[in-house]
């Protein structure tokens, strides 16, 4: 028996009375190729509806060299795809016409991949005039202000937007909005040997972590406290306290002679003092001097740990 649906009235299907009157009655076979045409009808509606955009077979979209995004989660294009199924394509693709009948993708890779997986075959598009160099910083900035990019996708986007623009990192974080401490510090990731940057992009170590690591000076007091991270899961504070004692036992071979030369002439409370700044501290403290007058070394190993200090000391 043929049952009665309501097909193609999108937001109105919401809002009436529940008319009766209004609905159709359809077999299934006519229900389900109305519903089709609706989808199709939808998705074309809401793309004409995109001040300058055009349709563009999606098959003639071509990711960019340049795009610093690299990891697409399959689920979440999937999710992406229903959605676009539902709703068709909100906001167009930017593209650039590549002059051999194909277009780049300048911005919204993402939401093609999604259409391909939704099954459209043409995607609301603006095609701009763009050199090569203009092309890809529009497109590492669109990427950059992606709140979802991976910290070492964020970093590359940074590196690779400085080097074609020729931006300082000063100029940059002006550009971007961004403080000069954050870009510098995301920069500062892609000194990690590469192992360490796999899994930082895979979310097996954070970017605190990271900034932690990179304070270790010694390469195998790095790889020491990288497989601990892994191995225990310690927290980011645990990691900065370990790369400071790492540090300083890296350092105490270094100045042990003058130190034990110095130590002879010096009364014990001095030495005394030595134990209280370093367990106070929590980095390498060494006194020159007696108890009338003499420096004090306080040793630090990254921006971070000298901003640790100045707070320590009451600044």
């Amino acid at each position: 028996m043929p049952r009665r649906i309501g097909l193609g009235r999108g937001l109105d299907a919401l809002l009436d009375n529940n008319d009766d009157s209004q609905q159709v009655v359809q077999t299934e076979p006519e229900a389900a190729k109305q519903a089709a045409a609706s989808a199709s009808a939808k998705t074309k509606a809401n793309n004409t509806s995109l001040q300058g955009a055009v349709q563009l077979p999606v098959d003639k979209l071509v990711p960019n060299p340049g795009q610093p995004r690299k990891h697409f989660d399959e689920t979440e294009l999937q999710e992406l795809a229903d959605s676009i199924k539902n709703f068709g394509i909100i906001q167009p693709i930017i593209t650039a016409n590549a002059g051999d009948g194909t277009y780049i993708i300048i911005a919204g890779e993402r939401r093609t991949r999604a259409a391909r997986l939704a099954g459209l075959e043409t995607v609301p598009a603006i095609i701009r005039d763009y050199t090569d160099q203009k092309r890809l910083e529009v497109s590492l900035i669109e990427n950059i202000q992606r709140t979802d990019l991976n910290p070492i996708e964020e970093a590359a986007a940074y590196k690779n937007l400085m080097d074609f623009s020729g931006s300082s990192q000063d100029e940059l974080a002006t550009r971007m909005g961004k403080n000069r401490s954050t870009v510098a510090n995301a920069l500062r990731l892609l000194k990690l040997p590469v192992e360490v940057q796999k899994s930082i992009e895979e979310g097996k170590v954070s970017s605190g972590h990271a900034r932690a690591l990179l304070s270790v000076i010694d390469a195998k007091s790095r790889e020491k406290l990288y497989r601990e991270m892994l191995e225990k899961e310690i927290s980011v504070r645990e990691a900065e306290k370990q790369a400071l004692v790492l540090n300083a036992e890296k350092n105490s071979g270094k100045g042990k002679a003058q130190e034990k030369k110095t130590a002879k002439k010096r009364p014990p409370e001095v030495d005394a003092m030595v134990e209280k700044f370093i367990n106070k501290l929590g980095t390498k403290v060494v006194i020159e001097g007696d108890l009338n007058k003499g420096r004090i070394h306080i040793d630090y190993y990254s921006m971070e740990d000298l901003e640790r200090l100045y707070e320590i000391l009451g600044g």
